[in-house]
């Protein structure tokens, strides 16, 4: 006998809860939109641009990710990440960084070694972000001691912007083609509620970032793609609940079917989210500030996905068979209606 959480005959009136779970939905992408157009969205250096430089520190050299941030927002540079690479008495750290702010320290020093390079007749192709990068190397050997280059990678603000439409076309592709499986795997009145139900589920991930005050980088689009799996996953196996008791019970209403397929697949959906979710957890606590952000996505992504795929999902589908369908009713009993397809 199958391991279940959830016990045999569980009855719970999933669809009776549609409306309030609606006003919650609608009201978190409110207040993630709210967020975004009040503070504005933060973009990585992926996506908007910047200079990412990886150091390794010379032995005895004490530093930690707590200086190297103080001496870089001190100094004047802009929306300054720094990670640890390996174990705490490792000293390689990895440094981004958007710009530098006018009228600061570094900005001065980056004008004064442009003007330098100019004057020796150098190439104005790259000068400035390398400038950047020499200044900031500059201090951190005054002022925390010296290191070794092990790394420098530059991302323009054209090369950001590509990225940013490239990601978008890959999730509005990856919709497109869940809408496209769904229609062929059960019937076009199934794809709309899949994909509505895929979209709620990163539109309210990616308003829990912006609330949070998360970076958008490369990261959290893996992340994303990775729910969009993951949630159109757990609407597929109880869709397919549905569909297989839409066989078995074609009198019954269809409100009390959904009802009935939710509540048989509701432990193995606990289950599955369950584990996943102490996956996700382990590599948030354990996996770094490299792998944090991908982890802390997934896991409201998949608390987020498994909500929609019992409330938001059958729930859509019942107002598209009650607006465009047979109304949801009860088909008239016929010889052989009850027969199972196998």
């Amino acid at each position: 006998m199958p391991f279940e959480i959830v016990p045999a005959g569980t009855r719970i009136d999933f669809l009776g809860k549609r409306r309030i779970c609606v006003v919650i939905s609608v009201g978190l992408i409110a207040l993630g939109a709210i967020f975004a157009a009040v503070n504005g969205v933060r973009l990585g250096i992926d996506f908007a641009g910047g200079t990412e430089v990886q150091l390794l520190f010379d032995e005895g050299v004490v530093v930690d990710e707590e200086a190297l941030r103080n001496l870089t927002d001190e100094k004047g540079f802009t929306s300054v990440q720094v990670v640890r690479f390996g174990d705490a008495g490792v000293n390689e750290f990895l440094i981004k960084f958007l710009s530098v702010e006018e009228g600061s320290e570094a900005a001065a020093e980056v004008v004064r070694l442009e003007t330098e390079a100019a004057e020796e007749g150098a190439s104005a192709i790259g000068l400035e972000s390398n400038s950047r990068v020499v200044v900031l190397e500059k201090f951190i050997t005054e002022e925390i001691g010296s290191h070794t280059e092990q790394r420098v990678e530059y991302v323009g603000p054209r090369v950001g912007a590509e990225l940013r439409e490239d990601g978008a076309k890959a999730l509005g592709l990856s919709a497109l083609a869940i809408l496209i499986y769904v229609a062929f795997r059960f019937s076009s009145r199934f794809a709309p509620g899949a994909v509505v139900a895929v979209v709620h589920d990163l539109a309210i991930t990616a308003g829990i970032l912006v609330i949070l005050g998360e970076e958008f980088d490369l990261r959290i689009l893996a992340a994303m793609l990775a729910i969009l799996g993951y949630s159109l996953n757990d609407t597929i196996i109880i869709y397919d609940r549905i569909r297989e008791n839409m066989e078995l019970h074609t009198t019954a209403d269809l409100e009390a079917t959904l009802n009935l397929s939710v509540n048989q697949t509701l432990s193995r959906t606990f289950l599955t989210s369950l584990t996943t979710l102490l996956a996700l957890a382990s590599l948030y606590l354990l996996g770094g500030e490299v792998i944090q952000p991908f982890a802390k996505t997934m896991l409201i992504g998949v608390l987020v996905g498994t909500y929609s795929s019992i409330f938001i999902a059958s729930p859509l589908l019942l107002f598209l068979e009650q607006r465009y369908g047979d109304g949801g009713q009860p088909k008239p009993k016929g010889p052989g209606v009850n027969k199972a397809v196998v």
